[in-house]
């Protein structure tokens, strides 16, 4: 082999070796870089479960709302529509708010019958994009909250609940102040006589 040759083939040795330790030092960068980011990349945030879903419902003829609060697991009427939320999700107060609630609602019929109309999420900021499709009323999400100053429902022997209605699931108004109570009367001398009566003689 002469000189020519064998120094070609010593470069071509020297290139491929430092080909190969170029590679190896980019796959060694990008899974550097790839686990830095992984470590600054903020981490997922839970979700918080909530006991108390907050709903609103529309009554389209008298064109009342009123806002009330449902127990997870507890079913509340309103109107003929029986709500029962599953479950009730918020964020840490750290993350942008997100709300949503699993939640079945049935319809009570004229023939006494029920029927499922929604099972389904819903979610506070978009009411629309999951709503209850009744001619009559809507009921839509609003918020979930971890207590409620409506007492949490009782469990009936045969382990269900009674459906209640949405009006006794609003929060009771404050009670009223107690009327202040009278001033206490004077000390006086002796009563005077009553008017048919003459006065005592000296």
């Amino acid at each position: 082999m002469n000189n020519r040759s064998s120094l070609v083939l010593r470069g071509f040795a020297a290139s491929h070796r430092s080909r190969r330790t170029s590679v190896a030092a980019t796959k060694t960068a990008a899974a550097t870089i790839l686990a830095l980011a992984g470590l600054a990349a903020p981490a997922h945030a839970e979700k918080l479960a909530n006991p108390v879903a907050v709903f609103a419902g529309l009554d389209k003829i008298t064109g009342r709302i009123i806002s009330f609060d449902v127990y997870i697991d507890e079913t509340v009427q309103f109107g003929a529509l029986q709500v029962t939320p599953r479950v009730c999700f918020t964020r840490p107060p750290t993350e942008p708010p997100q709300t949503d609630a699993f939640v079945e609602v049935d319809e009570i019929t004229l023939a006494r019958k029920v029927k499922r109309i929604f099972t389904g999420w819903m979610f506070s900021a978009s009411p629309g994009l999951h709503a209850v499709d009744h001619a009559v009323y809507d009921v839509w999400l609003t918020d979930c909250k971890q207590n409620s100053p409506v007492a949490p429902p009782k469990k009936l022997t045969a382990g269900g609940m009674a459906p209640k209605s949405a009006d006794t699931a609003v929060a009771p108004p404050p009670a009223p102040a107690a009327p202040p109570k009278p001033p206490a009367a004077a000390a006086a001398g002796p009563e005077p006589p009553p008017p048919d009566e003459a006065p005592p003689a000296d």
